[in-house]
Parts: C-alpha cells; structure tokens; sequence
C-alpha cells in the first residue's frame, strides 16, 4: 500500500505540473492557424513580395512601348580672368548663363524584344503567383502537421489516463488478493510497474503536446503559446472527388501552374534573344534654350531656341558572338525548364498516388484499429474478471492490456496519418477537400 500511495502522489504531482506548463496555451480552431501562418509564415511573405516584384516587371515592359520624356534645367555663373591676343584681361561677358531643355525618344522597331519581354513578364507573373498559391498551401501543410500532432498528443493523453485507470484498478485487485493470500507478492510489484508504464505513457504524450504547441505558436507568429481545440479530434472527414477528378485538379496544381509559368517565361526569353539579330530604329526630339545676363534672373530673359528631330537606324553587324551565347543560354534555359515542366506534372501524379494511397490506408487502419480496441476492452474485462476468480494469472491480464495499449496508439497513429494525409493532397491539389 505504501507503494501505491507514493505512485499516486508522483503521478497527481508529475499531473499537475505538467497541467501547470500548459494550462496558459491559448486554445485556436485549425482555421485560424492556418490563417495566421499564410498571414505571418516567411516563405509566405516572400511569395507575396515576389508577386508585386513581378508586377512591377510587368507595368515596366508595357510601358517599354511609351516614349520618355526627359527635363532639364541648368545655371551657371562665370567670372575671373581670360586671355585675350596673349593678354590676361579679366572675364567681361554675361556673367550668369541658363539652359533648359526636353528631349523625348520613342523606339520603333526593336526586332521584337519588348514584345517577347512583355510576354516573359507575363509568364513570370503568372509564375509568381503560382508560386504564392503552392508556399500557402505548403505553410497550411505545416500548420496542419503541427495542429494535428497536438491533437494525437491530446488523444494520446486520453488513452493515457485510461490506461491508468485500468493499471490502477487493476493494481487493487492484486493488492487485495495479495493480503487475502490469495496472490503472491510478485502480482502487487507487476501491477505497480503496469502503474509506473501509464505514468510514463501520460509524461511522454504531455511532452509531445509541449512540443507540438511549440511549433505551432512559431508558424503562427504568436507571441502567446497557442494549442489545438480538443474539440477538433473528430473523426476525418473523407474525400468526395473521385480519382479521375483529383488527378484533374493536380495537374491544375499550383506546383505544376509554377513549372508551366516558368516553361513559358523560358521560352520567351529564347525568342527575346534573337531581337539583337534584327536592326533598331528610333525617333527622338529635342527642344533646348540658352541665355545670359549680367544678374541672377533665370525667367526674366528670353531664350535661344533650338529644336531636332532624329531618326536613327542601328544594325549591329557583329558583337564578338554575344548574341549568339545569350540566345544557347536562353535555349538552354527553355529546355531546362520544359523537361522541369514535364516532370513537374509526373511528380504531382505519383504523389497524388502516394498520399491517396497513404489516406485510405489510414482509413482502413482507424476502423480496424476500433474494431481491436472494442475487442481488446472486452478482452481485458473478461481476463480481469477471471483473475478476480482466480481463473487466470496477472501475466495474462498484462498481455491483454498491453494489446489494448497497442490498439489504442494504432488508432492515435491511423488518424495522425489520415489527417496529414489529407492535408497532403490539399497541397497537391491547391484546394481544400472539405
């Protein structure tokens, strides 16, 4: 009995404490962090940040066809002394002088660059983008992994106490047989280590939910630590699409939406690089004023005017093969980024397989591993029973419990997997599969 009472207060204490280092978790919906996440998430940041860069390349290859337009204005004071027929006679002209001018310069034919620069702008945007959608999903992913975790914790808890319950119901049995005479001392010390492996089982799922707060409040940028609602560890709920419907929606996925953007800003960066090949023509203006006075007085005076108008006709003839190694370099590129988009499409599908696989394994395994707990349950309620009667021994009552534990984990790890599972395909697919 004295060892009972110190295992009972160990594990009340050990409880507490534990209850103590997360009872200020704030509890969140799996909803809220994943919005937090995609809100705060670095790598989602940045693929934000990477849409307006390629915003702003596209704004800038549109207006490549509009011409500039450039302002001047200049002023300048003279004095001191010149020469003049050999001699050293001091500066008599206008001592202030003033210039002002605007110059505009339109670019006519370009052989097609900016065309094929525009679309390159275009695809890299839309790679972008795809890109912002797939590091969402993927920083969903993560927060769901994490979520989830806390929730196997938390059911790991719960078989944990009821694995307790049950060592130490168990444990009374065998206390008071053994002072009945009706057991031997061996079955009180088994009990108590059956005691001591709940005990444990509970110490190591609280450190396992520890953990997985951890690592949810930092995806979430909390400065709080935060938990999944125990509410949450409901049943998975299944997957509606079919497979054909599924394998249509992954190759819609934003990965391979990124690698076919890419496919294309390559392949117009090829096409760009054969402009160089072709002669340039542009137009330009300019008007330009000049004036002096004796006095600081840039308005007040009236300005020489000049005008010019330019067309210019350029067509480089031979550039030391520079075209010729940006346009292998940008062929390269393309075919890089072709087999990069075909493989992209092929690696979306095996993993399609793969986590649809993984899914409905997992779904088989919860309801076996139900079917095995019920069992087990009723397994140990009849082997205790008979030790009660002294019909069986406690060896027999601890290999049923420990099937029940078993059971138990089995089902923990068959709905973790189910879950992650399915947040898998959701990134796949770039969608949530409600």
């Amino acid at each position: 009995m004295t060892r009972r009472r110190t295992l009972g207060v160990l594990i009340t204490l050990a409880s507490g404490a534990l209850r103590a280092q997360t009872g200020d978790a704030r509890a969140i919906t799996l909803d809220e962090a994943v919005r937090l996440a995609q809100q705060n998430a670095p790598q989602a940041v940045q693929a934000r940040n990477a849409v307006r860069t390629g915003g702003a390349a596209l704004r800038t290859a549109r207006f490549a066809y509009a011409p500039t337009l450039n302002v001047t204005a200049n002023t300048a004071k003279q004095g001191g002394e010149t020469f003049f027929q050999g001699q050293l006679v001091p500066f008599r002209g206008d001592p202030w002088s003033y210039s002002k001018g605007v110059t505009s310069q339109l670019e006519l034919f370009d052989g097609g660059r900016r065309w094929f620069n525009l679309k390159s702008a275009n695809a890299n945007l839309d790679a972008a983008d795809a890109s912002e959608t797939l590091q969402r999903y993927q920083v969903a992913l993560s927060v769901k992994q994490q979520y989830f975790a806390a929730l196997a914790a938390r059911e790991a808890q719960a078989a944990a106490a009821a694995q307790f319950a049950q060592a130490d119901a168990q444990f009374k049995v065998a206390a008071a047989r053994v002072k009945a005479g009706a057991a031997t001392i061996s079955d009180s010390l088994r009990s108590e280590i059956t005691v001591g492996n709940a005990r444990l089982a509970a110490l190591n799922a609280q450190n396992d939910l520890r953990n997985a707060n951890a690592a949810l409040t930092r995806l979430v940028a909390s400065t709080t630590t935060v938990t999944a609602i125990a509410g949450d560890t409901a049943e998975i709920a299944g997957i509606a699409l079919d497979d054909a419907a599924l394998a249509a929606l992954v190759e819609q996925g934003p990965s391979v939406r990124s690698a076919a953007a890419a496919f294309a800003a390559a392949r117009a960066g090829r096409k760009a690089a054969i402009a160089p090949y072709m002669p340039t023509m542009n137009l330009s203006y300019s008007l330009n004023g000049n004036a002096a006075s004796q006095r600081f007085d840039p308005t007040g005076r009236p300005f020489a005017a000049q005008n010019a108008t330019r067309v210019t006709l350029n067509f480089p003839l031979f550039n030391g093969f520079q075209r010729e190694e940006t346009y292998t370099r940008t062929s390269v590129a393309e075919q890089n980024a072709e087999a990069q988009f075909r493989d992209a499409k092929l690696l979306a599908l095996q993993q399609l397989t793969q986590f649809l696989g993984a899914f409905r394994t997992a779904e088989q395994r919860v309801l076996i591993q139900q079917a095995s707990i019920a069992s087990a349950l009723e397994d140990v309620r009849v082997q205790q029973r008979r030790y009660e009667l002294g019909a069986a021994t406690i060896l027999e009552i601890a290999v049923s419990q420990a099937t029940l534990n078993s059971a138990r984990a089995g089902l923990i790890s068959a709905r973790f997997d189910a879950r992650v599972a399915k947040a898998q395909i959701e990134a796949l697919v770039g969608r949530d599969l409600k």
